[in-house]
């Protein structure tokens, strides 16, 4: 036998990947349940600790006060401060800054995006520090004035508690995940008093499978804190809406019906703007001269002149902070002009895009129901000045419009519905919710693939799936569960040399280049050993291209996908997406045995 190329490069390094592994303990569901119990009171604690916080921070740079009462619902009368108000954002976003850079950079921006990095690309942790960073922060930011929400926040303090106590009791990969989801669903649920929307957000953007194992986790841990949160914070919804201009006797009026699609249409153009202008305003203000806290003044001298130009013009600050009390004024049936609604629209979009851009710490939610409200109250007023008697209502299109926005904006249709239910207790909007949430959901699919979370992490280079909902072991990651024992070697390698190679080392898969190309594989399992047959044969002889290219930091999910629509049998993985990846970025093989394996290791408990 000749000796092998020197280029031939071996790795055998036993399969698996994840370190740390043999150490992990699979509970069984009852005591699953139990954890995710506690995870609830956890939640919920911290949801109402977090509303006491922005309360204070609000009293003190508003008002001047030191006080943990803060009705958000309520407009307030201008701030003592005249026009020194415009610096409050200012010197909040500096201290977020300093938060966020020093003890924890993933408690920048909205929430949720990281929460769903974690599920997706790490596997399932989220560090300690961040749920008590992010709540100091995001209250600082939405107590001075950034035009952010509170649900993003509460998202990855919840999801934070899950993931640290999974870690704490040393649980796989799919165990902490579902822990995660439930502390997520937990604290929205209890923030916003909608135990249902808080599972629905689980399961639609959180939790990769949907089933009675991971299922019944969420819902407990969402339950507990729903009922500790109500104790603590009141029974009542998130808005309270006046008797419906829906008559619940007779079907929906022809021409409303049509004024509900349309205003679905008009929310897919205005989720897909929204997206769009956020996406921006994150990429934009990074670039801009200085450092951190200088783009954080800028934007924040931004969001505070046009808090303060709305005062001035209208008497109210609108665009500051949650926005709730906007919202309760809409759906309460409080008289605005078509014009200022869409002013509102407008100004609401471009100040939660340069608050979230300039490094504020907020959510996107609740900006989504402000939007949402200002345009299906534009749509109902225009409505009712067109066609009079039939029933067209600013302030029941506004509720419609807060779901279509939030469906639209985030992809989570279901949560979108059945949490605008949960928050205004107006059943008579749900004929035509399903509707306008259905088409603002299509119409900005249409328009850009990606939703408010996603986008950021795929500009990030760190993609979500589009189709989520899959099993546990799908989640995992390439690197985490490839097979390290494998030869490279070119084409042109005489078969028994490869063969002698492989001899002591069953198992050994083969992977085969050309001129500085990855080209294919070989099975030598159905290739029988006869000297005298393989004498003159090469690795090019052999070789089966039947493979596909798959980066190392891959799900599984994305990488059997790929495999279905090519018609492929093995993955050779790689360090990156490289365009042309070549033979020494080879750091794995996913071939049946690596896929069965993970199956196998994340067994129903």
């Amino acid at each position: 036998m000749t000796d092998l190329p020197a280029e031939a490069r071996i790795a055998r390094v036993e399969a698996g990947g994840a370190g740390g592994e043999a150490q992990e303990r699979v509970l069984k569901l009852p005591m699953l349940c139990v954890v995710a119990f506690s995870i609830g009171v956890v939640a919920a604690v911290g949801a109402v600790i977090f509303r006491y916080m922005i309360s204070f921070v609000h009293n003190l740079f508003f008002n001047g006060t030191i006080g943990f009462f803060y009705d958000a619902n309520q407009f307030e009368a201008a701030s003592p401060y005249g026009p020194l108000v415009i610096l409050a954002p200012v010197i909040g976003g500096l201290i977020v800054v300093f938060l966020v850079q020093t003890f924890a950079p993933e408690a920048k921006g909205h929430g949720v995006p990281e929460v769903m990095y974690a599920v997706y690309h790490k596997n399932g942790d989220v560090r300690g520090v961040v749920a008590v960073v992010k709540s100091i922060a995001s209250a600082i930011s939405i107590g001075s004035g950034a035009s952010v929400g509170r649900e993003g926040p509460i998202i990855q303090i919840g999801s934070s508690f899950g993931s640290t106590i999974a870690r704490a009791l040393r649980l796989p990969r799919w165990q902490k995940i579902n822990l995660l989801a439930a502390g997520a669903g937990a604290g929205i649920a209890a923030t916003f008093n909608t135990p249902l929307g808080g599972v629905l957000f689980a399961v639609e953007l959180l939790l990769p499978e949907v089933s009675g194992r991971t299922f019944l986790p969420v819902v407990v841990a969402t339950a507990t804190a729903t009922y500790l949160g109500r104790i603590a914070l009141g029974l009542d919804p998130a808005f309270f809406v006046p008797l419906s201009a829906v008559d619940p006797q007779h079907a929906i009026d022809l021409a409303q019906l049509v004024g509900f699609a349309l205003l679905g249409l008009l929310a897919g153009v205005a989720s897909w703007a929204f997206v769009r202008v956020l996406a921006f305003c994150e990429d934009v203000f990074p670039k801009l001269p200085g450092n951190a806290y200088t783009q954080n003044i800028v934007g924040m001298l931004a969001i505070g002149l046009m808090s303060y130009a709305f005062l001035l013009a209208t008497g109210h600050y609108h665009v500051a902070g949650v926005g709730y009390a906007t919202i309760q004024s809409i759906v309460s049936g409080d008289s605005y002009g078509v014009g200022l609604l869409l002013v509102l629209l407008a100004g609401k979009v471009l100040a939660t895009s340069i608050s979230l851009g300039a490094g504020a710490s907020g959510g996107v939610f609740s900006p989504s129901l402000f939007i949402g409200a200002t345009l299906g109250g534009a749509v109902g007023a225009l409505g009712a000045y067109l066609l009079p008697g039939h029933g067209f209502s600013a302030a029941e299109f506004a509720v419609v419009g807060m779901g279509a926005l939030v469906g639209g904006a985030t992809g989570a249709s279901m949560t979108a519905i059945v949490m605008i239910f949960e928050m205004t207790r107006d059943y008579n909007v749900i004929v035509p919710l399903v509707l306008a949430v259905a088409l603002a959901v299509g119409v900005r699919r249409w328009l850009v693939t990606e939703n408010i979370y996603t986008i950021k992490l795929r500009g990030r280079g760190r993609p979500i799936p589009t189709i989520r909902h899959t099993n546990m072991y799908l989640v995992q990651q390439a690197q985490d569960l490839m097979s390290r024992n494998f030869l490279v070697l070119p084409a042109e390698t005489k078969v028994a040399d490869a063969l002698t190679a492989i001899a002591g080392s069953p198992g050994t898969h083969l992977v085969v280049t050309e001129e500085g190309r990855i080209v294919g594989f070989v099975r030598f399992g159905s290739v029988p050993y006869a000297p005298s047959a393989v004498a003159e044969q090469t690795l090019a002889d052999l070789i089966s291209d039947d493979f596909v290219i798959a980066p190392e930091t891959s799900i599984l999910n994305t990488i059997i996908a790929r495999m279905s629509r090519r018609q492929r049998s093995f993955a050779i993985v790689v360090r990156s997406a490289g365009a042309v990846p070549r033979p020494e970025d080879v750091v794995g093989v996913i071939d049946a045995p690596e896929i069965a394996g993970a199956v196998i290791r994340n067994h129903y408990a």
